[in-house]
């Protein structure tokens, strides 16, 4: 007899017919369905899927579970094919009807309090995730529709020519006057459009324009969903402070300036995982508030961020809507910035004002009559970082142009190399084993002889990127292949066990004594003495701990492409998976091609990258909605 796995999906063995059918199929887990069968019981089948769903969908990243679609938009948790088109699906055209009948369902946005659930038209939500929607919407319109009083015209006219001076007519300058200019203002880009160097010289534009007023210097919380993002915020806001042409009392508010994880912030109460002790009955005292990261905030932890933010306040929102969304419900940065995306939407007030204040035309058309959150996004688009090869093929897979991305790594440009193959079936791609053993030999030898900054640098010049953490496709496997490329280029690798001079280190948990954070990579050195340090990166220094300090640490030769997220490499190697992975999205392959500094190397088929290219991760959402003028009904 073969035994069951306790880990499957597919475990709901009491369920009733309808619910069960999905459960096996891998469409619906145990918890769906115990919840499901709790609230609706058995009465009404199609119900209780509904409700199932919509339990499902936040799990997902969905804010809510549309009935007229999910037939052809669901998917499963089991790597097994599934004809989804077989199961007992009820009629979409009788559906929505059956359940807006349920005592457990409110219709509409004016329908009862004190439902579970909520149905708008064939959106289904859990009430939670409408109310939370909801509320965000009408926070950030207020804040949108509220100018904040006495800006000069004139000193930030000055001052923008000042902190960007031969820049004026740049996006860096327009996003920082529409952040002195408004209460709630997005500065959205790529990596290396120079998002976080604007937030220096906001900051800076903003104190200048308190002490004009002979008031005190603004407050200013900066923030990001990680300790990791946090710090280097921190960082970046200091270095650009060094060199920025104002006061020196500016000079030393911006060096002040210290960085907290967005949790910190909102004053964390443990075991409370959405209650904090900053809500809207006790605000930040923040005049300023900077987020950082933005694309990975969930719909539940920003409303939190805006409803603690005073109504007088500034609320500044830094990120890369293109990039992978947060791992729970909602991708509100995508949905804040819209059609911003495509082209600024602006008002003709504020357009007028912002043109006054940079000197150059704002490139913006007019946003829907009832809409005014656009009036403070900008949209950074001039990469600083990377070379035109990287530029050509990141832009053509944030759009979506998947002719023009294949068409980039056929020419091969410098800077780009394709290996057209299955990365399980690829063998040893000599450009990967290449790389990788150049940047571990180098790692190494600098370790070898205690120099830790040089092993940082040595390991920071080569990285492998997975979608997948487990699998043939997976970090694991692939974590294990370098370590074997290494142990047969490197007489003695790895003979000391698990702690070896060179071993690359990632923090996979907070450790607030040490200052590491989840996402940090180190490396450990030998340390003078015989024995073994562990060595990270810290504000341009190196900060060094006792191994027998560290918890929570991984080796990493490779990565997945979510925990590169916030990082740069020299090369990044992007590996990704078959066409049919349920993972492979236009923002995972932006994500893992932007890690790259100076060169990226993609390996996959032609098809898997179609895929990829063609698939965004469409969440379902109704805030962009509301945001924007067309709120569901």
């Amino acid at each position: 007899m073969i035994a069951e796995d306790r880990f499957d999906v597919r475990l709901a063995r009491t369920a009733p017919g309808l619910l069960r059918a999905f459960n096996d199929a891998g469409v619906l887990a145990p918890a769906d369905v115990h919840v499901a069968g709790r609230l609706a019981g058995e009465d009404d089948p199609a119900v209780a899927l509904a409700v199932a769903l919509a339990v499902r969908a936040p799990r997902l990243g969905h804010v809510y579970v549309d009935l007229a679609t999910v037939r052809d938009t669901a998917t499963v948790e089991t790597e097994e094919p599934v004809d989804l088109s077989a199961l007992p699906w009820p009629d979409p055209a009788a559906w929505p009807a059956a359940v807006a009948a349920s005592p457990l369902v409110a219709q509409g946005a004016g329908g009862p309090e004190d439902r579970p659930l909520r149905l708008l038209g064939s959106r289904l939500y859990l009430d939670r995730y409408w109310r939370e929607e909801r509320r965000l919407a009408a926070d950030l319109c207020a804040l949108a529709e509220t100018a904040p009083g006495g800006v000069d015209g004139g000193l930030l006219a000055t001052g923008i020519r000042r902190v960007f001076a031969g820049q004026e007519d740049g996006g860096q300058a327009l996003a920082a006057a529409a952040a002195v200019r408004e209460r709630f203002a997005v500065v959205a880009g790529g990596p290396g459009t120079g998002k976080t160097t604007t937030v220096a010289r906001i900051v800076a534009l903003l104190a200048e324009q308190a002490a004009a007023a002979g008031a005190p210097a603004p407050l200013v919380a900066l923030a990001a969903p990680t300790g990791k993002a946090a710090a280097r915020l921190e960082e970046a806001v200091h270095d650009e402070a060094r060199g920025l042409d104002v006061a020196a009392p500016v000079r030393e508010l911006l060096l002040g300036l210290r960085a907290a994880t967005l949790h910190r912030l909102l004053g964390w109460r443990p075991g409370a995982h959405s209650r904090f002790r900053h809500q809207r009955a006790n605000r930040l005292p923040h005049d300023v508030v900077v987020i950082d990261e933005t694309s990975m905030v969930s719909l539940s932890l920003m409303a939190r961020l805006v409803e603690a933010v005073r109504p007088e306040a500034r609320l500044i929102l830094v990120g890369d809507p293109g990039q992978l969304t947060s791992i729970e419900a909602g991708a509100v940065l995508g949905d804040i910035v819209g059609p911003a995306t495509r082209g600024l939407r602006m008002r003709p007030a504020a357009r007028a004002a912002l043109a006054a204040a940079t000197g150059a035309p704002v490139p913006a058309t007019d946003p829907p009559e009832t809409s005014g959150i656009g009036d403070g996004i900008v949209v950074l688009e001039r990469v600083h970082r990377y070379g035109a090869g990287i530029a050509r093929l990141a832009e053509a897979i944030r759009t979506g142009d998947a002719d023009r991305a294949l068409a980039v790594l056929a020419e091969a440009p410098e800077g780009v190399t394709w290996v057209p193959d299955d990365p399980s079936e690829a063998g040893d791609p000599a450009p990967l084993r290449a790389g990788a053993v150049a940047a571990g030999r180098a790692a190494v030898a600098a370790a070898a002889a205690g120099d830790a900054a040089a092993a940082l640098a040595a390991l920071a010049e080569f990285r492998l990127l997975c979608a997948h953490r487990r699998g043939p496709y997976g970090a694991a496997t692939w974590m294990r292949r370098v370590e074997g490329w290494l142990a047969a280029e490197l007489p003695g690798f790895g003979a000391a066990g698990e702690w070896y001079a060179g071993r690359p280190l990632l923090v996979t948990e907070n450790d607030y004594g040490l200052r590491l954070f989840n996402g940090d990579m180190g490396v450990v050195v030998n340390d003078g003495a015989g024995g073994l340090a562990a060595s990270f990166e810290r504000r341009g220094g190196v900060a060094t701990f006792s191994p027998a300090r560290l918890g929570a640490v991984e080796t990493v030769y490779a990565m997945t492409i979510h925990k590169s997220q916030g990082s740069q490499f020299g090369t990044a190697a992007v590996l990704l998976p078959p066409p049919t992975s349920p993972i492979l999205t236009r923002e995972l392959l932006y994500t893992g091609v932007t890690r790259a500094r100076e060169r990226v190397i993609l390996v996959g088929t032609e098809e898997a990258l179609r895929s990829a290219i063609g698939r965004p991760a469409a969440r379902a959402s109704g805030l962009r909605g509301w945001l924007w003028g067309d709120p569901p009904a």
